[in-house]
């Protein structure tokens, strides 16, 4: 499953970096890609959508 989600919060690289960190500590078989500059979160995994939006959420992020 793949999965874009827009993350307003995303506002510098290191968020977006701290927040790939986030997502592979709980899903390390998830391909992440987190852009700050047009503040999306893509995950290609088999866990769930709620899973990667509770990851989100956690990290103190916001999804729009």
């Amino acid at each position: 499953m793949t999965l874009k989600l827009n993350v307003p919060t995303l506002d510098s690289p290191k968020a977006a970096k701290e927040l790939e960190q986030t997502i592979l500590t709980s899903e390390p078989e998830a391909k992440v890609k987190v852009d700050a500059n047009t503040k999306t979160v893509t995950v290609e995994s088999e866990a769930s959508e709620e899973t990667f939006k509770q990851l989100i959420i956690a990290a103190g992020h916001e999804i729009a």
